[in-house]
This record gives C-alpha cells, sequence and structure tokens, in this order.
C-alpha cells in the first residue's frame, strides 16, 4: 500500500510508518491521554506496527496521530486519536480524519466503531452516530492493566 504524505500548512501529513515516531505517541498516550495512561511502550509499538496509522508532524517532530485497526475489508475501530495541545485548533484532526475517511478500501469498510468522551461533535462531520443496536454491543473492560486504577474510561 502506497503511503499518503502530502503539506497541510506548515504541517507534513503522512500514512509513512518510516516517518511517524512511535517514542513521541507513547509519550503522549502514557501520560496525556485519559485512555492510555502508563501504557507501556512495547503495547504502543505493537499497536503501532499492525494498524493503519496516520500523523502529523511539526518541524520533524510528531504533533498529531490516529490509527485504524482493521481487517482493510469490513471492519475498521478508529483508537488513539490526539493532537498535541500547543497545535489544537488548526485542523489537524480534521485533516487526518478527511484523510482517512477519502481512501477507497476505507469507504467500503462495512463498520468502523470508535470511542470517545468529548469528541462526538469532531466525529459526526464523519458520519458516525451512536450504535443503532446498542445492546448488541458488548465490551471487556480493564481500567488497572497499565497500573492506573483511576483512569476515567472504566
Amino acid at each position: 500500500m502506497t503511503p499518503i504524505h502530502f503539506q497541510f500548512g506548515d504541517y507534513t501529513v503522512t500514512t509513512d510508518k518510516t516517518i511517524l515516531q512511535p517514542r513521541a505517541i507513547h509519550e503522549w498516550l502514557s501520560v496525556h491521554s485519559y485512555w492510555a495512561m502508563h501504557i507501556p511502550y512495547n503495547s504502543v509499538k505493537t499497536s503501532f506496527d499492525n494498524s493503519y496509522t496516520i500523523g502529523v508532524l511539526f518541524d520533524g517532530k510528531q504533533v498529531a496521530y490516529a490509527r485504524l485497526v482493521t481487517d482493510y475489508s469490513s471492519f475498521a475501530y478508529l483508537a488513539d486519536v490526539y493532537v498535541v495541545q500547543d497545535h489544537r485548533g488548526k485542523g489537524l484532526s480534521k485533516i487526518m480524519m478527511q484523510t482517512l475517511m477519502d481512501i477507497d478500501w476505507v469507504k467500503n469498510l462495512r463498520r468502523i466503531l470508535l470511542a470517545t468522551v468529548d469528541a462526538k461533535k469532531l466525529y459526526e462531520q464523519y458520519g458516525f452516530v451512536a450504535p443503532k443496536y446498542p445492546d448488541r454491543l458488548m465490551e471487556i473492560i480493564r481500567p488497572a492493566i497499565y497500573g492506573d486504577d483511576k483512569n476515567p474510561c472504566s
């Protein structure tokens, strides 16, 4: 699969994993996210390696990220979407979402899921809605798995 790579103002948007920075992604997720606080680097690296990823760089530094956990055919789960605080409000989450949603194989997915506490308005712009049949969805939650028993996602 040919990586997507383009300039968005002063930013570089890319799906090229050779350019994205797993250590910076880990730093942000483990320190700043509400969903993966204290996540080990090896967990981030494994998820990075086994997902379709997109990121944004500014002056060569990773400032935004998202990934699709997917079979590339019928299903994807959008995860780990973030924009570093100093770069918010500049359209980076929207450009990542639009880029992902414009990919042909993504357009052909039967179902794309995500979980969010605070960005429903963003995702609604791309067609996300509350589950039609929430009673059919089930989950296993292990809030203390990374050593953080105060995870607000539990």
